[in-house]
């Protein structure tokens, strides 16, 4: 096992409309303070009572999947917690992986690309 599951975070316009809705639908807590995520007009969560989390991203000129319509995909992401960013990194790069995003060394995050074009993240725990 190199990451363990942090989250599910789904591209949307509004992340306190969107997490205000989960909420509603499988219950939980919106925006509990978390040391993993800053919580902005860009960014939520929803703790829910299973213990996963949900996370909303705000996209500017977001366009929403039109199922099954391929033109219009569904739009989500993985956050994979991770001891060791460089460790994790030579692992899932050695899987297939594409790493799309390494930032300027300082935050606490990369980003990558699944054999099939899925983003997802790797977050140091």
């Amino acid at each position: 096992m190199i990451a363990d599951l942090q989250c599910v975070v789904l591209d949307c316009a509004d992340v306190h409309e969107l997490s205000r809705f989960y909420a509603a639908l499988v219950g939980g807590e919106v925006n509990r303070p978390d040391p993993r995520w800053s919580l902005d007009d860009d960014w939520a969560t929803l703790h829910t009572a299973s213990g996963i989390v949900l996370a909303f991203q705000r996209v500017a000129d977001y366009r929403p999947p039109h199922w099954p319509d391929p033109a219009h995909p569904q739009q989500f992401h993985l956050d994979l917690g991770v001891e060791d960013l460089d460790q994790a990194q030579e692992k899932v790069l050695a899987l297939g992986a594409t790493l799309l995003d390494a930032g300027d060394g300082t935050r606490g995050w990369r980003v990558y690309a699944d054999p099939a074009g899925h983003p997802f993240c790797l977050v140091r725990s």
